[in-house]
């Protein structure tokens, strides 16, 4: 169980840190610097959703962008290509889920670079 997720997303400050695995699906929480993004990518075999807790932004899914608010949840399912990128004036903070996992259980990348050299 996770307690206070909303808190924990405000708070943290890593791009990405994986809180809780289970056989089918995983927790998240993420925080985009302003002007910085998730990067492009698209996800063959897992479904992932991002509910926004703070921030504002963009979302694009296969080329289509529209507004990401504070409050904010989209689906976005295999094989469609994303990013989000932040377009405020505070970081973005996410909560997402991917079903199935997609990061191993305690992954912690603390700045987007590292995220990409896992990759």
């Amino acid at each position: 169980m996770i307690q206070d997720i909303v808190s924990k997303a405000k708070a943290n400050t890593d791009f990405r840190q994986v809180l809780e695995n289970g056989p089918h699906t995983q927790i998240v929480i993420m925080s985009i610097p302003v002007g910085g993004d998730i990067g492009e990518e698209t996800h063959t075999d897992n479904d992932q959703v991002l509910f926004l807790v703070e921030g504002e932004g963009k979302v694009v899914l296969n080329g289509v962008k529209s507004p990401y608010k504070t409050g904010d949840i989209i689906l976005v399912t295999a094989g469609t290509k994303h990013n989000f990128i932040n377009t405020g004036t505070t970081d973005l903070k996410i909560i997402t889920t991917y079903s199935p996992p997609h990061h191993p259980a305690g992954t912690v990348h603390k700045t987007k670079a590292d995220a990409e050299s896992y990759s």
